[in-house]
């Protein structure tokens, strides 16, 4: 094989993932030696572009997606307050749901075709769940708006933007994608704060919308800007059922799928925790803010320190702190500047948390499974943790329990994994 071809295959990326750090997992096999330096140009004008777009993508999908909690709260008190806790999580873990579960298929979809049709396509779909979202007032129409077409959108614009940065860097991609993922939080961190300022100045469906304009800027600048190196190749099987037979990766999707059942829980649910309890509709929706900015330190976090500590090793600490965290301050804080102390170590961890899934998948396994099943553990967990609350009238001790046992658990799977990867204790992987 010429060597030009062997280094346009060592940069292709196989884009079939579903998490935040889907590219920083494609990189080379475990053990592979250093890469030969790319046959382009990394960065400069065009490479700067395409990370800055994609950011811009991430911060209006994921960002959106982050502040769940703000529609949650304004739901239960407003347009659906006949409705309880669980159902109206409902709408907040479809979007989770969908997103991750388009994964495999958008992927393979990007590789045929490009990033600009998919890009394209995103702007009308996201644009418009969010339009009829400002429309809505009906149960059912939350639910194929915000939860099912909105999952859509997201999932069209945030796999071809994310997949598109990595074939235009390969010694920096990490960094790239680091950059692009921390997007997402820091919409998390704006969204909330524009959103309770036009909550309470202008009507819920101009409020909407003006978030939903502003997703559109984001989203033709997105298409503009963003375009991918490679030539289009015919995409692989669509079903790879060998990833069934392989123990290492089904252990790892139990600890993946014990983990997400609740890591969403937080931000779906602490605004309106902090309503229960005498603390300020503002100052809840500052906690939900001050969880992403924690987010967006931890999701660049993972890139710096996994090589050094190994991919495991960190993911289980940063699992096992999660939970542990969880019962020890959430279970036991009430007042605002406890909260505020939650809400920037939960979001640190879970942030880190989600930027390690992928790269420990790609480690030991194929990866095109893996979406679909941590999507369904996300729908699944937010709904429990809903129907906790329902079923304890609104003592949110149950469900802070159960959100913390679970990241515990999973951490615990995580830890047998680790163990059959290498029995050493101490060893890094």
């Amino acid at each position: 094989m010429p060597e030009a071809e062997k280094l346009e295959t060592a940069s292709t990326p196989m884009v079939k993932s579903v998490s935040d750090s889907t590219l920083e997992a494609q990189l080379e096999p475990p053990l592979a030696p250093t890469p030969a330096p790319p046959s382009f140009k990394e960065g400069g004008i065009r490479g700067y572009l395409i990370v800055l777009g994609a950011f811009s993508a991430l911060f209006a999908t994921f960002g959106q997606i982050n502040s769940f909690g703000s529609f949650q709260l304004w739901y239960l008190e407003h347009q659906l307050s006949n409705y309880s806790p669980s159902d109206i999580s409902w709408i907040g873990s479809l979007q989770l749901w969908v997103f991750f579960f388009s994964g495999g298929i958008i992927g393979r979809l990007f590789d045929a075709y490009g990033p600009t049709i998919l890009l394209a396509l995103r702007t009308v779909v996201y644009t418009f769940s969010i339009m009829m979202t400002s429309l809505a007032s009906r149960y059912y129409q939350f639910i194929l708006a915000q939860g099912i077409t909105f999952g859509i959108g997201s999932g069209l614009i945030f796999y071809p933007a994310v997949s598109a940065v990595s074939t235009h860097f390969v010694k920096w991609r990490a960094t790239a994608v680091g950059i692009v993922v921390s997007g997402s939080s820091v919409g998390g961190i704006v969204f909330p704060a524009i959103l309770q300022r036009l909550f309470n100045e202008t009507s819920f469906g101009w409020s909407v919308r003006i978030s939903g304009f502003v997703c559109l800027a984001c989203g033709i600048f997105t298409t503009l800007t963003v375009s991918s190196r490679l030539p289009r190749r015919k995409p692989g099987p669509w079903i790879d059922l060998s990833s069934l037979r392989d123990f290492k990766f089904m252990l790892f999707c139990a600890s993946a799928g014990m983990t997400c059942f609740d890591l969403f829980v937080p931000y779906f649910y602490i605004v309106q925790y902090a309503g229960a309890h005498g603390i300020s509709q503002a100052h809840g929706f500052n906690l939900l803010s001050i969880m992403n900015a924690g987010s967006a330190v931890g999701r660049v976090f993972p890139g710096l320190a996994a090589d050094t500590a190994g991919r495991y090793n960190l993911l289980l600490l940063l699992s096992f702190s999660s939970g542990l965290f969880t019962l020890w301050l959430w279970l036991t804080q009430t007042h605002f500047q406890g909260l505020i102390a939650y809400a920037v170590i939960y979001g640190f961890f879970s942030g880190s948390n989600n930027s390690l899934n992928m790269p420990c998948i790609a480690q030991i396994s194929r990866i095109e499974k893996i979406g679909t099943r941590i999507g369904m553990a996300a729908l699944i967990g937010a709904l429990i943790a809903g129907a906790l609350l329902t079923r304890a009238h609104g003592d949110y001790n149950t469900m802070i329990i159960w959100t913390g046992v679970t990241l515990l658990v999973g951490s615990a799977l995580l830890l047998v994994e680790k163990l059959v990867l290498n029995r050493n204790p101490l060893a890094k992987v």
